[in-house]
């Protein structure tokens, strides 16, 4: 059996206290260091605690000074009323009065916005501020893509419209119930484009909120519940009924009032643009803000030219119907924005951003140069907007004069350009889809001379608008329902209030 030595046991101890010695010295360095990080750390999570404090406290100041500031601006003509009470006043026999002006069946105005207001209680809670809202939808009367092109057009704001409860809620977070749908919430935190959101009504939210940002204003947070008579697809821009409903709102919460109706619409316009992703002109919301029959300009869009004109289809004997002949407008963004983008290249032949911008003389004397860097159909849709320009000069002069041969002449050639010019009478790509050819084919066949039709709206698919004599307004909607389906021709009246609260 072997024993180590005394001498052996000695030396292994003395390595072993070397050892012990070296790495004591290193964990005590060690030590100090792990000590110093975990003050540092402590210090930091402190700090950061504080600093969340104050950001807190900050944000509290603000929202109470805001708070404070929408009671100060809804004071006088825009009070909030609490909701138990807008029901009682929805709830007298006189409420009717309170619709007259918006809509030509007033009387069954209040139990609709009775309905709203109940919405906007089981949504958001009993007992708050609020306020009534509307904004309407629209219909094209001529100028069929001329105001992305900074042409001229005429529109009107008609009654069917989406109506809304809204109440500040003292935080920075938007909250809108859409009868039927979701709920969509925004936090004005970030005010930037989010992808996820294109194509959605945050994305319409927060774009209006940020267009008002851009022009100096605040907005804050709200609830809303909103319901709606615009049916989807049918060429009535709910769309820009909704943008021109949140600046309403913001506007009457946020800005004390002060936005003008082409303010509201520059709002919206930048968020269907900018943020849901859909190239568009100004035309719809416009229309939807100002209300009545409105000519617009838009050869300076800092200071767009709009002329109200108080043209009544029923004082000369005309109905006004729109035809939803049942195409739907799905994945058709890429076609809409082909005809920005077809025009714009001919305008940039000739150095222009905008073929407003092109002296058509200048067009027409060198289109065989043209023809060589451009598409054939960019060329052709150039075409229409230069004759589509000069139709919406002539028509806002005719109607003004109530020239009722005029009007029918001009409304029925734009219809025919827009087929055979513009090109989007039907989808790329489908080749069964010819409802709105088919619509304007039967309508032509119906009223002959004695009214007239047109594509309604972006074009594609979706709707065609039609001019028809009251003595044969019930033979027209039977003969194109049984072609397009119950429910397909609704009439439509002008209405000569555009969005803004409705006051109780």
């Amino acid at each position: 059996m072997f024993f180590p030595s005394a001498a052996f046991l000695k030396k292994i101890v003395s390595k072993t206290g070397d050892f012990i010695a070296i790495y004591q010295k290193k964990f005590q360095l060690f030590s100090f260091f792990f000590l110093f990080y975990q003050i540092t750390t402590d210090v930091g999570i402190f700090l950061q605690k504080i600093h969340n404090l104050f950001k807190f406290l900050f944000r509290c100041a603000a929202e109470i000074f805001c708070y404070t500031k929408i009671q100060n601006d809804t004071k006088g003509d825009h009070t909030l009323e609490l909701t138990s009470r807008i029901c009682e006043k929805l709830a007298e026999q006189t409420a009717q009065k309170l619709f007259e002006s918006r809509y030509e069946n007033a009387s069954a105005q209040p139990r609709r916005y009775l309905e709203t207001v109940r919405g906007f209680e089981k949504a958001f809670g009993l007992e708050r501020e609020a306020a009534l809202f509307s904004s309407p939808g629209r219909c094209e009367i001529i100028g069929n893509h001329t105001d992305h092109q900074m042409g001229r057009a005429i529109a009107a704001a008609v009654t069917l419209d989406m109506a809304a409860a809204a109440s500040p809620n003292g935080t920075h977070t938007i909250r809108v119930v859409s009868e039927g749908y979701s709920v969509s919430v925004v936090e004005l935190d970030d005010l930037a484009p989010r992808i996820r959101e294109a194509g959605t009504p945050s994305a319409l939210i927060r774009g209006v909120a940020a267009g008002l940002t851009r022009l100096g204003f605040s907005p804050a947070g709200f609830d809303a519940y909103v319901s709606s008579q615009l049916p989807s697809g049918a060429g009535l821009s709910s769309s820009a009924a909704f943008e021109c409903l949140i600046g309403s709102i913001l506007n009457l919460f946020f800005c004390g009032g002060r936005l003008s109706p082409v303010q509201i619409a520059q709002a919206g316009r930048f968020a269907e643009s900018e943020y849901f992703g859909k190239p568009c002109g100004l035309m719809d919301q416009l229309a939807c803000a100002t209300g009545g029959f409105a000519a617009m300009d838009f050869a300076d869009l800092s200071a767009v030219q709009v002329r109200k004109l108080s043209f009544s289809p029923q004082q000369h004997g005309l109905c006004l119907f729109s035809v939803h002949t049942g195409g739907s407008h799905a994945d058709l963004t890429s076609q809409y924005a082909a005809i920005p983008d077809e025009m714009k290249s001919v305008a940039a032949f000739f150095g222009q951003p905008v073929l407003r911008q092109v002296p058509e003389d200048m067009f027409w004397a060198r289109i065989g140069e043209l023809r060589g860097q451009v598409s054939d159909r960019a060329i052709l849709r150039a075409i229409h907007f230069f004759k589509e320009d000069l139709r919406a000069a002539a028509l806002s002069e005719a109607l003004a004069q109530n020239d009722i041969p005029r009007i029918l002449a001009l409304f029925s050639a734009s219809g025919r350009s827009s087929q055979q010019l513009l090109q989007n009478a039907w989808p790329d790509g489908d080749s069964k889809e010819r409802g709105l050819s088919l619509a304007l084919a039967l309508s032509g066949y119906l009223l002959q001379d004695e009214g007239a039709c047109r594509i309604h709206g972006g074009g594609f698919a979706g709707s065609i608008l039609a001019l028809v004599p009251q003595k044969m307004a019930a033979v027209y909607r039977q003969k194109m329902e049984s072609a397009f389906g119950l429910g397909s021709c609704r009439q439509l009246f002008i209405r000569p209030v555009g969005a803004g609260e409705i006051l109780i």
